[in-house]
């Protein structure tokens, strides 16, 4: 299931790129997105752990993009996330004895290998400076 961690994150990818000279606090980035800095500074934590950003602590410290945006793709961005296209499944366990019962969650998780390939197909196509250069 998508969590919104795609949205927060091309947000806070797309601020870095704009201020490409700044080291952008927590805080300037949470304002923007109206978010908790805490939320902000988790997802800060797994684009470093992915050594797409660098950070400096201290009174003028922050969060800078540490690779071009020309090359980081939004497919990339969208796998850092751990984000995949699902709509869910029901709750309760089908009737195996009911012709769709028991091959419906089958063939749900088809159509979502089948959503998943499309969406990273087209994000594919756009770099991080091809979304930020809407702005």
């Amino acid at each position: 299931m998508i969590s919104g961690k795609f949205a927060i994150t091309i947000h806070i990818l797309t601020l870095l790129h704009k201020f490409p000279n700044d080291y952008l606090s927590s805080e300037f980035i949470a304002g923007s997105i109206n978010l908790n800095p805490v939320l902000v500074r988790k997802e800060i934590a797994n684009l470093k752990a992915h050594h797409i950003v660098e950070s400096k602590e201290g009174k003028n410290g922050g969060t800078k993009l540490a690779v071009n945006a020309a090359d980081l793709t939004l497919k990339q961005i969208f796998e850092m996330t751990f984000e995949t296209i699902g709509l869910g499944f029901a709750k309760n366990q089908p009737n195996p004895d009911c012709p769709v019962g028991k091959k419906i969650n089958q063939n749900l998780e088809a159509l979502y290998r089948e959503m998943n390939q499309k969406v990273s197909t087209q994000l594919e196509g756009i770099s991080l400076e091809d979304f930020s250069n809407q702005f």
